[in-house]
């Protein structure tokens, strides 16, 4: 794929574009961009990581009102098997990831990631997945959908606020680089995984990202300068997500580990942004009374550290909808058990298909967690109208995949019924 034209974008929107290309040629050009840029390098030591894959919330910081600030630079590389699950392929597996962990401090400065497996990497073992662990199939989940479904084996998500660093990690596990960060690289994935190249997704976050974006097809200059995603406001505050140990399994082989859906989708911008007032975007995508209230602010900041949904709020969802309008939030928040939110999200924006989008990322204690959220956030039983109905008409779902997250231990090729250690 050829590079972008470096004198026409900034140099965080050139670097971003970088990831996108992905490969040697783009490694090459984001390294010469980033020269002199320090990243921190990991530990020889396996017993200093957390046991939970998923365990990043204390490797990130934090926003000045305690909410996590996710990494700026995200890829996703979907992962088909190269070899049946062996012990030499799982021995292969865990040596590449933990020269990753020697290579890259375990933060937002060096490295994170996740390796999840589908149902369809599963369905080989002649056991079945035990029953703490609910990992459907992916589908459709509303009317008019028809995504495409991830049935390939695993996906490894990679995340960093350096751009250079996802993309070396990314090839350094397919065979193209011999060190990491300064670390020699002894094996790596291949013969083991081989990348399902044509369904490799990028993306970022951070304040003022989208709006360096309006040289791309149907992102408009109304895009706030601030906000860190596409739709103008802030997301994942601290009190209205699920905490890792909300979504971790607790028990049998698995405990230790969580499940993990990602969608993603096309969001029409241009309609969102100009179609409607400041205040109607609030209203559709908090509550009306966030509008009425004035309770959010140019990008979400008068929220500090909570999306503001109160029981009150969420028990008016019928009554806000047969008046007219519905929060998207509104309606997602009455899926929430004992007043606690199920869903972790990481997502992240993309530019992937030529236009704006969002690569939806989600850890849960079971997949049955995120259909009960969706189911609420589609809002079949509420009486408004599609346009009204919260922000569904402006996003496009066109992939989905459930997968689940092992514990470190047992992260590299595990059985479907792995043996107690």
């Amino acid at each position: 794929m050829t590079l972008p034209d470096r004198s026409a974008l900034s140099r965080r929107d050139y670097l971003r574009s970088l990831v996108a290309v992905g490969g040697a040629t783009a490694l090459s050009a984001c390294m010469s961009e980033s020269d002199g840029t320090d990243v921190p390098s990991g530990t020889d030591d396996p017993d200093a990581l957390p046991a939970r894959q998923h365990a990043w919330n204390d490797a990130l910081p934090r926003d000045d009102d305690g909410n996590v600030r996710p990494a700026e630079h995200h890829v996703l590389v979907p992962l088909s098997l190269d070899t049946e699950p062996s012990d030499d392929a799982r021995e292969r597996v865990e040596a590449a990831l933990r020269a990753l962990e020697r290579a890259y401090e375990r933060s937002n400065e060096g490295l994170l990631f996740t390796l999840g497996y589908t149902p369809a990497y599963f369905d080989r073992f002649d056991e079945p997945l035990p029953e703490a662990v609910d990992l459907p199939e992916p589908e459709a989940l509303a009317a008019g959908e028809d995504p495409t479904l991830d049935e390939f084996d695993a996906v490894l998500h990679l995340a960093s606020d350096h751009s250079q660093v996802v993309l070396e990690a990314e090839e350094g596990l397919f065979g193209e680089r011999t060190e990491l960060n300064g670390t020699d690289l002894e094996t790596d994935l291949t013969g083991a995984f081989e990348r399902v190249d044509d369904q490799r997704r990028t993306g970022f976050v951070g304040a003022g990202m989208p709006a360096e974006h309006t040289d791309v097809s149907g992102v408009p200059d109304s895009v706030p300068e601030e906000a860190p995603f596409f739709m103008g406001f802030r997301s994942g505050f601290e009190r209205s997500q699920a905490t890792e140990d909300r979504v971790t399994i607790e028990d049998g082989p698995f405990a230790g580990g969580t499940t993990q859906h990602i969608e993603s989708m096309d969001i029409q911008l241009r309609t969102w942004l100009e179609q409607d007032s400041h205040s109607m975007r609030i209203r559709k995508t908090f509550s009306p009374e966030h509008a009425d209230e004035d309770l959010v602010g140019d990008v979400g900041e008068k929220l500090t550290n909570s999306n503001g949904l109160t029981d009150e709020r969420i028990e008016a969802t019928e009554s806000d909808a047969r008046s007219g309008v519905v929060g998207h939030a509104q309606k997602a928040a009455r899926a929430r058990e004992d007043g606690e939110p199920p869903l972790l999200r990481r997502d992240f924006n993309t530019v992937d298909g030529g236009g704006p989008g969002l690569h939806f990322v989600s850890l849960q204690h079971g997949i049955g967690d995120f259909v009960r959220v969706r189911e609420a956030m589609t809002g079949d039983d509420l009486a408004v109208g599609h346009s009204n109905n919260g922000i569904l008409s402006y996003l496009f779902v066109n992939r989905r995949g459930n997968y689940l997250i092992p514990p470190r231990s047992i992260r590299a090729l595990p059985s479907a019924a792995p043996s107690p250690e």
